[in-house]
């Protein structure tokens, strides 16, 4: 119980303030537990973020593997997984952001890269498979096709993006129907 409310309490304080603003002392405060029980749990605040994004990501690759088994089709798989993407990484602050990708000591950037090779060589198997059974074009390289869908989410925090919508939903699915067919009529 404990470790799940540090954990759920600094997800909460480093989407919010970043991590390195963000002390032990806080955390256990607002977690309301003391630093001998933090330290019980973990070894210092890195193997707290490892345990949250490892959390996170797990959570969020079930929801995933649970969209790609359904019956649903591969277009609205695809949508949903950029909506899926959207909503987890919504409540995340520019400072966690940079705190955890861009200023990251090399331990973190470490586990940061091997978390996403596990996701990316999921999605690459997914994608592949559905490039066989004839969703995906066979002449586009899946590489690329996952290099434009994270274009596409980092588009989706673009200020001057946003104000053409009324809501982030129809945002994404513009996007997503732009990437399926471009600006010519689909027939």
């Amino acid at each position: 119980m404990k470790r799940k409310q540090l954990t759920h309490t600094a997800k909460d304080l480093f989407f919010k303030y970043g991590i390195k603003r963000v002390t032990i002392e806080e955390i256990c405060q607002e977690a309301g537990v003391s630093k001998m029980t933090f330290y019980k749990h973990f070894k210092n605040k890195n193997e707290l973020v490892k345990t949250m994004v490892t959390q996170i990501t797990d959570e969020a690759l079930e929801k995933y593997r649970k969209l790609m088994s359904s019956d649903v089709p591969f277009e609205e798989k695809v949508r949903q997984t950029i909506l899926m993407k959207f909503e987890g990484t919504d409540q995340m602050s520019q400072e966690f952001l940079s705190d955890y990708i861009t200023h990251a000591d090399p331990d973190m950037l470490e586990f940061m890269h091997e978390r996403s090779r596990l996701t990316m060589a999921l999605i690459i198997k997914d994608y592949t498979e559905a490039q066989k059974r004839g969703e995906i074009r066979k002449d586009v390289k899946i590489e690329f096709i996952l290099w434009y869908l994270n274009k596409m989410i980092d588009l989706m925090g673009d200020k001057d993006l946003e104000k053409l919508y009324d809501s982030p939903q129809e945002m994404i699915m513009e996007q997503v129907n732009f990437f399926f067919y471009g600006i010519m009529p689909h027939k």
